[in-house]
């Protein structure tokens, strides 16, 4: 007899654009928010019966309808608002995870002064969150970020490495350090200024990584974490993902001209990978 294992359901992709209005001064948040739900579906699954099933377009309705009557002004508390309420209205749920990420728009700068209504967005980076709760009990809240993408053009090294017969890279005290980091942390507690400590979280990755003095990707990426630790006790741990996206020296010999370490090529694919979670 086959058994029904894990299992759960929900809408993903559902995308808001939440604009802010306050004395002339607006704010715009956008915001992808994945829902799943989970709980005994074993009639749904083997016998088609829908009775316990709440339907994903609702749920995608129910993201529209709290955000316009939220109270919240960062992804961890909007999550918490949707799972509240699924938990109360919807009582075949056990648990439920929310996950959003969130664009970062900034205001245009006009004359040297950001302008109230007009926004931009400067990067690919975006601010990320999973919450989950369960009748039983208890939220977990991991936030993060991804597509940070930075580069060091000094204080980046690499040598002393294994060497074999299939070992083509050279040694280098100077190398250019480009990455595209995605970071993900959690919290001892939940009710707690998460656009505060995002912004400070974010200050200490970015700050180790131009000051490190780097013999890898390894040593930085450790640095980093541990200054988030330090810098942030309300964090219990932290994972890091960190690309080595290579910039490669070019050879102009041939052209007659030398290369003191000026001019690169860029290549994404392949590059090395390199993660690590770090806790207390």
């Amino acid at each position: 007899m086959a058994l029904l294992a894990d299992n759960r359901y929900g809408k993903h992709k559902v995308r808001v654009v939440r604009v802010t209005r306050a004395q002339g001064i607006h704010t715009v948040r956008e915001w992808s928010v994945n829902v799943l739900i989970e709980s005994d579906y074993d009639n749904a699954f083997r016998t088609g019966s829908n009775h316990e099933i709440l339907p994903t377009d609702t749920m995608k309705n129910t993201v529209y309808s709290i955000a316009r009557r939220s109270s919240a002004s960062c992804i961890e508390d909007f999550a918490k608002e949707l799972i509240t309420h699924f938990l109360s209205t919807y009582k075949q749920a056990a648990s439920v995870l929310i996950e959003i990420d969130e664009k970062v728009w900034t205001p245009l700068e006009v004359s040297g002064k950001p302008h109230p209504t007009s926004f931009q967005q400067c990067s690919r980076e975006l601010q990320t969150t999973s919450v989950t709760a369960s009748r039983a009990g208890g939220v977990s809240i991991t936030s993060g970020l991804s597509n940070l993408i930075i580069l060091k053009t000094a204080g980046s090294a690499f040598w002393g490495y294994i060497k074999d017969p299939l070992t083509t890279l050279r040694e280098t005290s100077d190398r250019l350090f480009g990455t595209d980091v995605t970071a993900s942390w959690s919290y001892d507690a939940t009710d707690l200024p998460f656009m505060q400590l995002r912004a400070e979280i974010r200050a200490a990755l970015l700050a180790t990584f131009a000051g490190h003095n780097s013999l890898s990707v390894q040593h930085t990426l450790f640095a980093m974490a541990e200054a988030v630790l330090e810098q942030v006790p309300i964090v219990t741990g932290i994972k890091l993902t960190m690309p080595n996206k290579h910039c490669l020296l070019i050879d102009l010999s041939p052209f007659g001209q030398d290369n003191p370490n000026e001019i690169f090529v860029p290549t994404d694919e392949p590059h090395g990978y390199i993660e690590a979670r770090v806790t207390r």
